[in-house]
């Protein structure tokens, strides 16, 4: 009897026993699960600062949220880790950093030329260098006066040169243009630009009242005193017209052709101004992306000049730069 009761005693622990192990084994598992549900988070393609704990859609523009990486790659440096998946739904493009012959085109508006005044200056340099040269080799005051006043209004040294040389009259130039031939267009050049504008520049010019009509010049002056109600240069340009159709203070569209010369550049798409300083992201490789500062140069018709920063070679983000900003949280990873 004693031996039946430890049969029985000893059946029924190991059947607990089993049980509770059993029972533990299943709540240790449920655990786990739980555990890696709760750790996993979800975020917005399209606006990454929103996360959540489970899937759905985003609140702001409803876009199914997608699961978050939970291992990046190493990298030697800072970036971010996109997916391909990631980059492809972002649309992300790339392009190489290299030497470009770069031009820029630097608009002004303008006016056809009336200038009495200078006109005037011109006739009276023209008297005083003959009376000098008939009386003595020597500029007398009344010559060195008139030079310094047509330079003050702006002729460069070889245009006043070149009226010594003639006693042309200057009329059509920059009064009346009455026969055709050549005009001067006086453009106002912004102080961030004027140092950009050199004689023998090519000058477009284009005016609302002769419409589809372009005429072709080059830049003969640029004035030496920026003008402070408007922080501007006075730009003049000689430019070719037969027929005669710019009238004096005819109003004009100018654009001056310059040429940067050989620099490394990259796609203006590529820089993002955060208002303090200028980033690109550099292709790291392996789905990193490495945010850099860059000192930019001339904006030139599609292009930025790259001063420092990026080297020719290197890969730049040139399609969501705004997105991979947001992602890589800047304002931790950028110092």
């Amino acid at each position: 009897m004693l031996r039946k009761r430890l049969i029985l005693c000893l059946t029924v622990s190991l059947l607990l026993f089993s049980f509770a192990g059993i029972n533990s084994c299943g709540n240790k598992h449920n655990h786990s699960e739980t555990e890696d549900v709760q750790g996993q988070k979800y975020y917005c393609p399209m606006h990454p600062s929103y996360t959540s704990n489970k899937p759905g859609s985003c609140p702001i523009c409803g876009m199914d949220l997608v699961k978050a990486e939970n291992k990046t790659p190493a990298l030697g440096g800072e970036g971010v880790y996109i997916s391909p998946e990631r980059q492809q739904l972002i649309g992300v493009k790339l392009t190489k950093v290299s030497r470009r012959n770069l031009e820029t085109l630097v608009r002004a508006s303008g006016k056809v030329a009336h200038d009495i005044e200078l006109y005037s200056a011109i006739v009276d340099y023209q008297v005083a260098f003959k009376s000098s040269s008939e009386i003595s080799d020597q500029p007398n005051s009344s010559l060195i006066s008139s030079i310094e006043r047509l330079k003050h209004l702006g002729l460069s040294d070889a245009q006043i040169k070149r009226y010594s040389q003639t006693s042309e009259s200057p009329s059509n130039l920059i009064m009346t243009n009455e026969n055709g031939g050549t005009v001067w267009i006086y453009a106002q050049v912004y102080e961030n630009e004027a140092n950009l504008i050199k004689e023998g520049q090519l000058m477009e010019v284009t005016t609302s009242a002769l419409p589809g009509k372009k005429f072709i010049g080059k830049v003969s002056s640029v004035g030496a005193y920026m003008t402070s109600e408007t922080r501007s240069l006075l730009v003049r340009a000689e430019v070719s017209d037969p027929k005669g159709l710019l009238k004096p203070e005819m109003f004009a569209d100018t654009v001056v052709h310059v040429a940067i010369g050989k620099k490394v550049a990259v796609p203006e798409e590529a820089v993002l101004d955060t208002g303090t300083r200028q980033l690109v992201f550099v292709n790291k490789g392996n789905g990193m992306y490495e945010p850099r500062k860059v000192t930019v140069g001339v904006h030139a018709e599609g292009y930025y000049e790259i001063i420092e920063g990026v080297s020719p070679g290197e890969e730049v983000v040139t399609s969501a730069n705004f997105l991979i900003d947001s992602e890589s949280r800047l304002k931790s990873t950028v110092k």
